[in-house]
Parts: structure tokens; sequence; C-alpha cells
């Protein structure tokens, strides 16, 4: 177990200490601990990201990430799904995906577990489209409801099975409905 130090931080800090399980999140100079996902949350994060992947990554569109860790603008964040278009996923020396990202996704999606603050997950998400996150995602398993945002618009609410979930620009070739994506729960 990783002690997180009573003093405050700054960003460089705390990237510079071990990692922890679940991950920690560095926001607005406080570590947060992130909550161990659940059999709901982890089975929608798992098919979800498969599918987005699918979809996107062999067209060499864009891929998605589970639990990638994302540094940008004074905060540093860990979201259930990170989804960057092709040309801006992080490289490394020899051309292989790098292991730090210091950018915001393209598209985020975070699962409601129980017990977790859905004002805290709500902010990440505002916190990505001030940094040209072009959509962000809030499923709530529970409530079999997805709020979608994006950049200068309200948040909406999908929840009628046969919906289909709007997606970011880039992602129009995957498509996916409120009801496909909580059969997921079923399987």
């Amino acid at each position: 177990m990783v002690r997180v130090p009573s003093r405050s931080l700054t960003l460089e800090e705390f990237l510079q200490l071990p990692e922890t399980e679940p991950a920690s999140e560095y926001i607005d100079g406080r570590i947060l601990q992130k909550l161990m996902p659940q059999g709901k949350h982890s089975a929608i994060q798992t098919e979800l990201a498969a599918a987005v992947s699918g979809v996107l990554r062999s067209r060499r569109i864009a891929r998605a990430f589970s639990e990638l860790r994302c540094t940008f603008g004074g905060r540093s964040t860990v979201p259930d799904i990170s989804v960057f278009v092709w040309e801006r996923i992080a490289r490394d020396e020899r051309d292989a995906v790098a292991n730090v990202f210091w950018m915001a996704p393209d598209w985020t999606v975070e699962i409601l577990s129980p017990d977790q603050s859905q004002t805290r997950v709500v902010k990440n998400i505002l916190h990505c489209l001030k940094h040209d996150t072009q959509m962000g995602w809030l499923i709530d398993p529970d409530e079999q409801t997805v709020f979608v945002y994006r950049p200068g618009q309200l948040p909406e609410a999908f929840e009628e099975p046969e919906t289909p979930l709007p997606v970011p620009v880039f992602a129009e070739e995957f498509s996916l409905t409120v009801g496909e994506l909580f059969a997921w729960l079923q399987d």
C-alpha cells in the first residue's frame, strides 16, 4: 500500500509517486483514489473499450484505452475509457504507444460505480471538455442511463433502449444503442 503524503504536493511531485491500485488522481492539488471497479462497471468498461477499438482501430481512426492516465490542465486523471484519434495517440521513440499521455482524450467515458461521487466524475468530464475533448459520456449502470456531455451544450440523458447514442464526429462509424450497451450486463 502506498502512503499518500499528508502535505499538499505539486503535480510534478504527484507524478513521481508509485502508482496505486486502484489509481489515484491529482485534482485541484489533492490526491484522490478512485474506487475499485465492481462487476457492472467492469463489464461495461471491458466491452465498450473493445467495441470502440474494434470498429475504429482497424481503420486507424481512433483507439480506446482503459484506465489510461491523462495529465493536462494541472490535473492527472484516469478516465475509465479514453479514446484518442489516431494522429493524437502519444508515441515513443520507436513509434509504439507511449506510456505517458500529456493531453486530454478526444472522447472520455466514465462509468459510475456504487458509492462513487457523481459530482467528482462530472467535474472530470467538464475538465476534459475545457481542454478540447469532443465528447464525454457518463454511464450509470444502475439507472441504465447515459449522460452525454459536449462542449458548450447542456448535457443530455439517454435511457430508451432503442435510442442510438451520440458519438463524436470522428467515431461516426461506431454505433451503439442504449439497449445494446446495457445488454452487456445480461450476457
